[in-house]
């Protein structure tokens, strides 16, 4: 058992496109809401709380899109840092495309050479779309295709994460919702999915995907879109997509993907803040978290 799990809450309030509001107060949310509290009562130690702020030259510079691939650097920076401190990565990310950052921080978190990083992709959508490919050309439903290599290299690399992670390294869980030509992609490339049917029924799956990464990787970054979550669990959700797992469905997965040691870091993105008056949601984000941190608690240290 792990006595004194020591945690790093990483803020991330950028999106990387116009249009969407809110910016910055998910994770203010979900931290002044409660979590330290939470944390502590559970066992752990917060040794860092780091909100991602670009520089005064950064902000000055131009396209959103950009500006968000520099913040992800500044990210990608801090978790490679806490990893090697030994801490617990915990990112609270404005959407999923906070996801490039927590990645890169993990494959630069030993030493100079990258490591291999394997992706659970836990969200009610595939975000396997490209420019080729999508419907909305929204970038929000591309950061796993990117991550990939499949699309914006450029963007990719600003970010910190290169080389990109194979396909083989990711696991997509309770993905559901699908733009025809993105699951024709999904399908090519033959991702593993864990189905909500398997989350509910507490099948093998799980265990056997997570031994088939570490396998593969030398770490494993795990994330959540709030989405994923059955709309009764997440009221507000900006896309919801009906018969998604519950909270207490999906925390007892995500206990079990922490009991493998190689799960080195957990993120969250995309909660409701604003649209979450009843603190519901809020619960389940909390929920999901402490299924992090009691797996990672159960490893033998």
């Amino acid at each position: 058992m792990v006595e004194n799990l020591r945690v790093a809450i990483d803020k991330f309030p950028y999106n990387g496109q116009f249009g969407l509001k809110e910016i910055g107060i998910q994770a203010d949310a979900i931290e002044q809401g409660g979590l330290p509290d939470l944390l502590k009562k559970k066992g752990c130690t917060i040794s860092e709380s780091f909100t991602t702020k670009l520089t005064p030259d950064e902000e000055k510079q131009y396209g959103e899109m950009h500006r968000m691939g520099l913040a992800s650097r500044h990210l990608a920076d801090a978790v490679s840092a806490q990893l090697k401190a030994g801490m617990l990565p915990l990112g609270l990310l404005q959407n999923c495309n906070g996801l490039m950052g927590m990645l890169a921080g993990i494959q630069r978190s030993e030493d100079w050479k990258p490591i291999k990083v394997g992706l659970v992709w836990i969200d009610a959508h595939g975000d396997f779309n490209t420019p080729e490919t999508t419907y909305s050309g929204m970038l929000g439903g591309m950061p796993v295709a990117v991550s990939c290599g499949l699309c914006y290299d450029r963007l990719r690399r600003t970010c910190g994460l290169d080389p990109a992670i194979p396909t083989k390294y990711v696991t997509m869980v309770g993905v559901r919702d699908t733009d025809p030509y993105e699951q024709e992609s999904i399908d090519h490339y033959d991702i593993a999915q864990i189905t909500v049917d398997d989350l509910r029924n507490s099948s093998p799956a799980v265990d056997m995907e997570m031994e088939r990464l570490s396998t593969l990787c030398a770490k494993i970054y795990v994330h959540v879109d709030m989405d994923v979550l059955d709309p009764a669990d997440i009221p507000g959700a900006g896309l919801p997509v009906a018969n998604g797992p519950t909270a207490t469905e999906l925390a007892e997965a995500i206990e079990v993907m922490f009991e493998y040691p190689k799960a080195a870091a957990f993120g969250v993105a995309s909660y409701p803040a604003a649209r979450d008056t009843e603190k519901k949601g809020l619960k389940s984000v909390y929920a999901l978290i402490e299924g992090a941190v009691k797996g990672a608690q159960n490893r033998v240290d």
